[in-house]
């Protein structure tokens, strides 16, 4: 287990209340008369959905979203969603890998000098004890490459990995944040299209299995090709796993988008990804019963269903 303290230090000393203004509590703007049309999904009885929870990082929440309290420690959960269906088995993200504490050292140095993480059993050594072959696996599908979503895929070796053309092309255009993601070699990465037409107000989609259980629409803003997955299981109960569009529930609750240091650590686009935060916040809103699953909030992810061995 290796350990590093987080407490960002990127504030200079030149306009310290600016910046803190930046941390007070202030939630986005709603606008009124928000509707949508729940698609039709006919998932087959034996598709599941499972949390495997693969590695920790600790943050203050006020660096998760506008308003948190510098005096509460969160949890930032690692880990991998696992769908399986009949025509296949996926992923969503990785986890830590094994070699993590390597892995750590591709980020940039301010983040090594100030985070702090430990490890779990990886998302590879769960499947196994878990009986699941990983070569049988249909693939594994990136809400987007950074780092931390990346890491379990060096141990999970020929595995399709799954991604849209912007997010191809933003790790080959060889910028820090997806360093490690070509840095694990030659994955096989498989490239997906956009051709299902709209989804609850997205102008597309793609459908996984073609029977709405799995609907994957682009969700650019943290990065060029992220995603949000919505994922209907047999009980009728849907998710929503919107990535790193937020660390921590509230900031779709709220709705409360990130502190500026953060936005401006980790977001390719900040205005984006504020527009898609009050789109989550109202489709949440909108279709009872919801289930919004942030990468990073192990409290959501300690109410899914576990991966049991």
């Amino acid at each position: 287990m290796k350990k590093f303290l987080l407490v960002p230090l990127l504030i200079p000393l030149a306009g310290l209340g600016t910046l803190y203004s930046t941390f007070t509590a202030q939630t986005l703007p709603v606008p009124a008369g928000y509707a949508v049309k729940l698609p039709e999904a006919t998932p087959p009885p034996e598709l599941t959905l499972s949390a495997i929870r693969a590695g920790k990082m600790f943050n203050q929440a006020a660096f998760a979203y506008r308003g948190g309290s510098f005096g509460e420690t969160r949890v930032f959960g690692m880990g991998a969603i696992l769908v399986r269906h009949p025509h296949g088995a996926l992923l969503f993200d990785s986890g830590f890998g094994r070699n993590v504490e390597a892995h750590f050292r591709t980020t940039p140095w301010l983040m090594q000098a100030t985070s702090k993480y430990e490890t779990e059993a990886t998302v590879a050594d769960q499947l196994k004890a878990a009986g699941i072959d990983a070569s049988m696996l249909k693939g594994v599908i990136l809400t987007h490459a950074h780092w931390d979503h990346v890491s379990g895929l060096e141990d999970l070796p020929g595995t399709p990995v799954l991604v849209n053309a912007a997010e191809r092309e933003f790790i080959e255009a060889g910028g820090p944040p997806t360093a490690l993601a070509r840095g694990l070699g030659a994955l096989n990465f498989q490239i997906y299209q956009f051709e299902s037409g709209p989804y609850l107000g997205f102008d597309q989609s793609h459908d996984v299995f073609g029977d709405g259980s799995v609907v994957l629409v682009p969700a650019p803003g943290h990065t060029p090709g992220s995603i949000i997955a919505f994922i209907s299981t047999p009980d009728g109960q849907r998710y929503a796993l919107v990535g790193d569009l937020v660390w921590q529930r509230e900031g779709v609750d709220l709705p409360a988008e990130k502190p500026f240091i953060s936005r401006r650590m980790v977001d390719w686009d900040e205005g984006k990804v504020r527009d898609l935060v009050v789109r989550m916040h109202q489709l949440q809103k909108a279709v009872p019963g919801l289930i919004v699953v942030p990468a990073h909030d192990r409290r959501v992810w300690d109410a899914l269903p576990q991966l049991s061995p």
